[in-house]
């Protein structure tokens, strides 16, 4: 039951929006027009007219946001006027053959009287039953009105009294009508007042925003607008196919597509059906991308920006924008067709996203399965040529000019960060293969996404750059202007200070790392421990300022980050000494701490701590999970287990995503 009043709670409330949307598309200026006031009688129309315009609108809006019980009650008694309508057209009928027939007779002496009879009094029963069933009563014969020209037929009476009675009848049904109407006239100011208590009592226990947001869950208005817009779009293909035939041959299928979603664009209602049907196919697009890469797995954790929520806001912007709905069909269905394309864009980028960590962990990981290989190498192929084929296609159909340039770069961008994706995933293959790690494998990684990051930011400048032209020099509105501030800010400013902000810490992180003694061999075998970041063994290694040893790569992907020692966050300091120490040689003693001297066994507790943290360690863990474990925060390499059982050697400086998990399944 309650999966059934789900569904009840949306399919009841498409025809409201369907009246609104016809009511929208109704010109009525020019249909009263046509009753020019010549006489008072005329202007009476006019104005009742436009009144009944305004009052529909209003009925369909109250029947929308009706309770799903009094939705369904208004439903039955429309749906028994329906069938009172029918019976009493049906008796009509009956009556006008009976009068052309002028058989005087009784019923039973014609056959064919007798076959007519029968036919119209099983049909008036089964009226009469549907009607008590619906509204849930046992007194059938409230609705037997319709039978009583029948009965007239039957006992015997002439033919000329028969309209005397069906007028009879229909005047005991509408009676019927008027008292039930009567007596729940006081029903929608009940359902007012309920209204505004529940209303009252939301604002009291909530704020306005948690008010709308139960109102938006309880009428489904997603998946509401989808279904509206789909029967839409149905009836719209439809009729494209059945009124001519040779129009497919002669347009084709992809133009037939964009005109038939063009009509179905045309007024506010359809374009909110719109832009929350291109969300669910967004939504499908990018589960059935995880699904592909991860299999069921994929469904535990879903990320909010991975819903479908930006195609669907981006197709809404772009259309108030450039001012779809007031276009021509053919001019909005090429308007259409370049928004399309830039949502798609849009979920080409969603799935990159989705598919970039999966790729890089499972290159960083010791997975065999060549399956798990195909699948997610398939899939960057394809994001790697598709955008590719859209750029082609759109450059040959329309033609090349500043803004379209745009377009097409940002698609082709997205190939650029599939190559990139492809060339780290690559690296990580070629350095399973070899013993030793590569030399210099973070950096390399570094700067193949900052080609891709700057492009991407010289693209958005671009943007700005063109938006902020035509606002200035051509049409200006006030919702471009905020287009292109928001813009501005998230992709261009805040792109711009990210960037900047990991430009400067890679570089003092690189300064501080050169600048600190390196170990020697005897050191290295007196402290005979292990790396405390990675828990590998040190070959080589630099020291801090308070004593503590770790691998070069390791501490400087720590140092991207923050700027103390990972063991007992002192401040890490350029040293005074810089350079490696030759060979069998002394390091450069770090400066003493007055705070706290270091004790004898300092290697010892060393060890121990990186073993065991202290409780100022916790704490800050706590506070900061990225502390804890940098590697799930995409800081530190991640050290996966291969299939041996025997551990990654994660000392080499990948950064992979903490995706592993549903690579290894």
């Amino acid at each position: 039951m309650p999966r059934l009043e789900e569904v009840a709670n949306v399919v009841l409330r498409v025809p409201s929006i369907v009246l609104l949307d016809l009511l929208y598309r109704w010109d009525v200026q020019a249909f009263a027009e046509l009753l020019r006031p010549k006489q008072e009688e005329a202007l009476w129309r006019r104005r009742a007219l436009w009144h009944g315009y305004y009052l529909g609108h209003v009925l369909c809006v109250v029947v929308l946001l009706l309770p799903v019980r009094s939705l369904v009650r208004l439903y039955l008694y429309g749906l028994t006027l329906l069938l009172l309508f029918v019976g009493h057209q049906t008796a009509r009928d009956y009556m006008r053959l009976e009068m052309e027939g002028e058989f005087q007779g009784a019923v039973y002496q014609d056959p064919v009287v007798l076959s007519r009879f029968v036919t119209a009094l099983t049909g008036q029963i089964f009226v009469s039953t549907l009607c008590a069933l619906l509204m849930k009563t046992k007194q059938v014969w409230l609705f037997c009105a319709p039978l009583l020209p029948l009965l007239a037929r039957l006992c015997g009476l002439p033919l000329q009294a028969l309209p005397v009675v069906n007028t009879f009848a229909t005047s005991v049904t509408v009676v019927e009508v008027l008292y039930v109407a009567a007596s729940h006239l006081l029903v929608p100011f009940h359902l007012a007042a309920a209204a505004c208590r529940e209303v009252a009592q939301g604002l009291e226990m909530y704020r306005l925003v948690a008010l709308a947001m139960s109102l938006w869950s309880q009428l489904a208005v997603p998946v509401l607008f989808l279904v509206f817009w789909l029967v839409l779009f149905t009836l719209q293909i439809y009729s494209f196919l059945a009124s001519s035939n040779s129009l497919l041959a002669q347009q084709g299928l992809l133009f037939i597509f964009l005109s038939s979603v063009a009509e179905c664009c045309g007024t506010p209602y359809s374009l909110l059906g719109l832009t929350f049907t291109v969300s669910y196919l967004a939504l499908a697009v990018l589960n059935l991308c995880k699904f592909y890469l991860l299999g069921y797995d994929a469904f535990q954790n879903g990320n909010v920006m991975h819903r479908g929520v930006t195609e669907g806001v981006t197709l809404l912007l772009l259309a108030l924008q450039t001012g779809l709905l007031d276009l021509q069909i053919l001019q909005r269905t090429f308007l259409l067709s370049i928004i399309l394309f830039i949502v798609v864009t849009s979920t080409l980028q969603s799935m990159i996203e989705i598919a970039d960590p999966i790729v890089l962990a499972l290159g960083a990981s010791q997975n065999r399965s060549p399956w798990k290989h195909f699948r997610s190498l398939s899939l960057c192929l394809f994001l790697l040529v598709f955008p590719c084929f859209m750029a082609y296609k759109i450059a040959r159909f329309f033609h090349m000019d500043f803004w379209l340039l745009i377009l097409v770069s940002s698609c082709m961008l997205t190939s650029l960060q599939v190559m990139g994706t492809l060339f780290v995933y690559a690296l990580f293959m070629i350095e399973l293969l070899q013993d030793a790690p590569l030399e210099k494998t973070d950096e390399i990684i570094y700067y193949v996404n900052a080609v891709s990051r700057v492009l991407e930011f010289l693209v958005a400048v671009c943007v700005v750059a063109y938006g902020t032209w035509e606002s200035v020099f051509g049409e200006w509105s006030w919702m471009g202007a905020s287009v292109i501030i928001i813009h501005s800010y998230f992709n261009v400013w805040l792109r711009a200070q990210s960037g900047w902000k990991s430009f400067l810490l890679r570089r003092e992180a690189a300064k501080k790392i050169n600048s600190l003694p390196r170990a020697t061999r005897g050191q290295l075998r007196d402290h005979n421990d292990v790396c405390a970041i990675c828990f590998q063994e040190m070959n080589v290694a630099v020291i801090t300022d308070c004593g503590h040893f770790f691998h070069t790569g390791c501490l400087r992907k720590w140092l991207y980050v923050q700027d103390t020692c990972p063991m007992c966050h002192q401040p890490v300091k350029p040293s005074a000494t810089e350079g490696p120490q030759p060979d069998g040689g002394e390091r450069a003693e770090p400066e003493p701490i007055p705070e706290e001297q270091p004790p004898e066994n300092a290697d010892a507790e060393a060890a121990g701590r990186a073993r065991t943290p202290g409780p100022s360690r916790t704490a800050e863990e706590q506070e900061n999970p990225a502390l804890a474990e940098p590697s799930r925060a995409g800081l530190l390499p991640e050290a996966v287990p291969s299939e041996g059982g025997k551990p990654m050697d994660p000392a080499g400086s990948r950064t992979p995503q903490p995706v592993s998990q549903g690579c290894t399944q």
